[in-house]
């Protein structure tokens, strides 16, 4: 069901929600007469920091516009002359808005869009039985907006008592002149006759002790007034600081987890409008108190009253600008972060957003945000109030950007589009630390004005490089599997089998039992920095390999399922062992980073199974994975048992046309000579560069295209060295840039 269709469908507080979403900028009108063309169109395909993209979104704006006129057009009878002029305004007023700048109207729709779809969610969430239990954080969601419900009421009902305490001194310094007026009068009857005295000065002086007797008994109430209105302002500070913690130190801090965890292959972090909704509600209902406290402050200025209100009022004031300047900081976001590897004379890009912006005036005088490099002890010492502010690690081009207010989201946000890192300042590194083990920050500077009050924020909410010496071994599972779905871009991920194999290639352990390393721990020495037992690199050198050459170049089998990968050599030969012969898999290689090798069952003379020389992504820019296996007929399943043709064939190279012009094309295939002349009694069918039929020619011809004594490119003892490998096809390439002989002519044409 579209969502328009549902959107009108909503009740309460989401339907006023809905409604607010729209206005001048993008009138509500347009959206109903062409819900399904807006709909339809591809608004998350554009990139809002790419300018290249800005001629997709006028062509984006001049549709909505065509489409505008076209409907507008069509309006018939006395109705539709009303909104025919209507529709053909709003067309007009489009055009002039967004003209200049058709991105904002391609921001304004996503989020217009990505609303009515949160608020219909929500709301068939809170109308199916088994939505309330399945979607936990809708009831999370409901809890704060209720507070904020109170948070409103609260602050309204000590509006109130604030115009009640006002109107209430206003009069008691009316009756307070007034008895100062009496009390000048008494002190004028001393110059008049005795007589007249005596008439005025007993009615003057019963006025004036009724008077004075009710000024003490009103200002007795005055004072209780302000007693009562600052604790009302202390308890619903309490219980705004309760909700900013929420928002602030959960749900804020869980979106920044999310947008780490989603730098490493992890699922998207998700929009910034809840949040920003919820922080400008804060920020509201903080200002709202922080200005009844000022004017509260000024009325105890006006008519001071001797009392414990002047103390409690500078209590709660000092509470509320903590509050607002907690608020400011924490809400001041790197929303789109810079890579985790930064090169030099690289450009990179990122943006950092002030959620509180609109509701605090700050985009009247748009402040300069400044993103500097420091070093992680710089940046540790920065959080202890140290002096380093002046102090960097480097130097970065185009680091100072003007944030900018879109009035259609209510954003205002600074987008570095071109930085570049121009120089780095390294430090002297500690024991075993590499290069890449040394960490930077860049840090976001802004300084500006909030209610009168100049502040300087960072970036704060954590200790920065805060990470763990060691983790339980099911944690780096989690995060082994999500980095790996997302670098191979992939929603095949690591399966039981694969962990168990990890595991004991990082522990050197048997164990065939994923639940026998769950109290494992494993150190940052043991991940990146320790070579496995028996080898010249890490284990995640060795892993980062895989992810790797899967990435470049198999891929497509990886999905398939025809990579069994993650299996050692014996694992292969115990699978492989009661399968017929030409049966193969694939596995990744133990001796070479990036490496994947073919196991295959034949049974010959010589051994069993047969383990081919690991192939790189080198050599798959060569020649691809599916034609080498194409190239060699004995392969005949995949393991377990599917044809070999029926995986393989729809990523064959197709076979070239043949040459009209007299020239001869050459072709590179995968060959294995040992594999033929060992295999040669047991009837196995050779396998030459050239398989094309040729009774003229022998065998031996065929090896006479290689050198005498030619390197094993099979793996015959198991272990072998990494400079004992070799590709086939590398080695034909060579050879196919020399002069043919004569002989193999006519057999290349045939």
């Amino acid at each position: 069901m579209a969502v328009w269709i549902q959107a009108q469908q909503l009740q309460g507080e989401a339907l006023h929600q809905m409604q607010a979403l729209y206005g001048q900028h993008f009138p509500i009108e347009v959206r109903h007469y062409l819900s399904q063309w807006i709909e339809s169109q591809a608004w998350d395909s554009i990139d809002l920091d790419n300018p290249q993209e800005n001629i997709k979104a006028t062509q984006l704006l001049e549709g909505l516009v065509q489409e505008l006129q076209k409907k507008a057009e069509h309006q018939v009878g006395e109705d539709g002359f009303l909104l025919k002029i209507k529709l053909g305004h709003y067309a007009k007023q489009l055009q002039n808005t967004y003209n200049r700048c058709p991105m904002e109207l391609v921001r304004c729709i996503r989020h217009i869009l990505y609303n009515e779809q949160r608020l219909v969610q929500e709301a068939n969430n809170g109308s199916s039985p088994s939505g309330n239990l399945a979607d936990a954080m809708s009831q999370k969601h409901l809890q704060i907006n209720q507070t904020f419900e109170e948070l409103r009421l609260v602050t309204q009902d000590t509006e109130n008592e604030l115009k009640k305490l006002q109107q209430t001194q206003e009069y008691f310094i009316i009756q307070y002149q007034e008895s100062l007026r009496i009390q000048a009068q008494l002190a004028q009857l001393g110059q008049l006759s005795p007589q007249e005295r005596l008439s005025r000065e007993p009615a003057l002086q019963q006025k004036q002790v009724a008077l004075e007797a009710w000024l003490q008994r009103e200002a007795q109430t005055l004072q209780q007034y302000r007693v009562e209105l600052a604790e009302k302002h202390q308890k619903t500070l309490q219980l705004l600081r309760k909700q900013q913690t929420i928002i602030l130190d959960d749900e804020l801090i869980q979106w920044k987890r999310r947008q780490q965890l989603a730098g490493n292959g992890g699922p998207p972090e998700g929009s910034l409008d809840v949040l920003q909704s919820w922080c400008e509600k804060l920020a509201e209902i903080i200002w709202q108190n922080r200005q009844q406290i000022r004017r509260a402050e000024h009325l105890c200025q006006q008519l001071p009253i001797p009392g414990p209100v002047e103390e409690m009022l500078a209590e709660v004031n000092a509470t509320i600008t903590d509050i607002i300047s907690a608020l400011v900081t924490s809400t001041f976001i790197i929303e789109k972060q810079p890579p985790q590897v930064l090169k030099t004379q690289t450009k990179f890009a990122a943006t950092v957003r002030l959620l509180v912006g609109g509701k605090l005036n700050v985009h009247m005088n748009p402040p300069q945000v400044k993103a500097t490099i420091i070093s992680e002890q710089q940046a540790k010492s920065l959080l202890k109030n140290e002096n380093t502010r002046n102090e960097c690690s480097g130097e970065i081009l185009n680091n100072c950007c003007v944030m900018e207010y879109h009035q259609a989201t209510g954003t205002l946000s600074a987008h570095f589009r071109n930085m570049s890192l121009k120089r780095i300042k390294r430090s002297d590194r500690r024991g075993a630390e590499s290069v890449t083990e040394e960490k930077f920050t860049i840090l976001f500077e802004s300084q500006f004005s909030v209610g009168g009050n100049e502040l300087v924020f960072q970036v704060k909410g954590r200790v920065p490089f805060a990470v763990p010496d060691k983790v339980l071994w099911p944690q780096l599972c989690e995060a082994l599997n999500m980095k790996f779905k997302a670098e191979v871009q992939s929603n095949r991920g690591l399966t039981k089998e694969n962990l168990v194999f990890l595991a004991q290639k990082l522990f050197n352990n048997n164990s065939g039992h994923l639940e026998d390393y769950s109290g494992m721990s494993v150190s940052w020495a043991q991940f990146n920095r320790e070579n496995l037992l028996g080898r010249n690199y890490t284990f995640w050198q060795w892993f980062d390999g895989v992810m790797e050459v899967l990435k470049k170049h198999l891929k497509p089998h990886w999905n398939d399922g025809a990579i069994l990968g993650f299996v050692n050599k014996q694992q292969a030969h115990d699978l492989l062992i009661n399968k017929p012969d030409g049966t193969f898999l694939l596995r990744f290689s133990d001796s070479e980073i990036g490496g994947i090798t073919i196991a295959w069952k034949f049974d010959s003379q010589e051994r069993m199974f047969w383990n081919l020389m690991p192939f790189t992504t080198r050599d798959f820019s060569i020649r691809s994975l599916a034609d080498r296996l194409g190239d060699l007929d004995y392969l005949i399943y995949v393991f377990p048992d599917r044809p070999k043709d029926e995986v393989y064939s729809k990523y064959y190279t197709p076979v070239p046309s043949k040459a009209v012009d007299g020239y001869v094309k050459p072709q590179i295939k995968q060959v294995v000579p040992e594999f033929v002349s060992a295999s040669a009694d047991a009837g196995a069918s050779a396998t030459y560069m050239d398989q094309a039929p040729s009774p003229a020619m022998c065998p031996q011809a065929h090896y006479n295209m290689y050198p005498q004594n030619p390197d094993s490119v099979l793996d015959t003892d198991g272990d072998f060295d990494l400079e004992d490998t070799m590709d086939v096809a590398r080695r034909v390439e060579e050879l196919l840039c020399r002069p043919m002989d004569s002989q193999w002519i006519p057999h290349a044409q045939s």
